[in-house]
């Protein structure tokens, strides 16, 4: 390690790994707007009238924790938009799995993956890791340390899309039984 701390290390690794996961969540928000549109409607906790303007706010703050975390000083406000929609996340998840509806797609982007507890344990997960990226100082780096940084949050991320990837497959196995 060059100059750079462990701390720093580790948290610039995990806002890389935040970035991503709310990059790809967008990308495919986007792709699909009008699908997305109807797990939000899905969810049965706004009034019709309001899931489109909500689905467009949801994309548009989750390409803001991307493209503020870029701007010099932005990390701390990137990770704190992603840690509130982590949670937020995460309780409509938990509202819905109380009320007995385990059939609605969660509308995460990616492999399809109907509503679980197991989801609301990974979205807290994440959470926590999000605030714990917010707490850990992060100091100058050198190039080579950002780019170790870099790689350890894309291979964080690809952990991450292995493990969701698991999950659905679960949750289609458990549909199917």
């Amino acid at each position: 390690m060059s100059g750079a701390s462990l701390n720093s290390l580790v948290a610039a690794g995990l806002t890389a790994f935040i970035s991503l996961i709310f990059a790809r969540a967008a990308w495919h928000k986007l792709e699909e707007f009008t699908e997305f549109t109807g797990f939000v409607a899905d969810y049965k906790l706004l009034p019709e009238r309001l899931v489109i303007p909500a689905s467009w706010a949801i994309v548009g703050v989750e390409l803001a924790v991307v493209v503020v975390q870029l701007l010099p000083q932005g990390r701390v406000f990137g990770l704190g938009l992603a840690f509130f929609m982590l949670v937020a996340y995460a309780s409509a998840m938990a509202v819905n799995l109380s009320r007995g509806r385990f059939t609605i797609e969660c509308g995460c982007g990616g492999a399809a993956q109907p509503l679980s507890w197991s989801l609301v344990g990974r979205n807290t997960a994440l959470s926590a890791l999000g605030l714990a990226a917010i707490l850990l100082p992060l100091g100058p780096m050198s190039a080579p340390d950002a780019m170790a940084a870099i790689a350890s949050g894309f291979a964080l991320w690809m952990g991450f899309l292995l493990i969701e990837q698991i999950l659905a497959n679960a949750s289609t196995a458990r549909l199917t039984r």
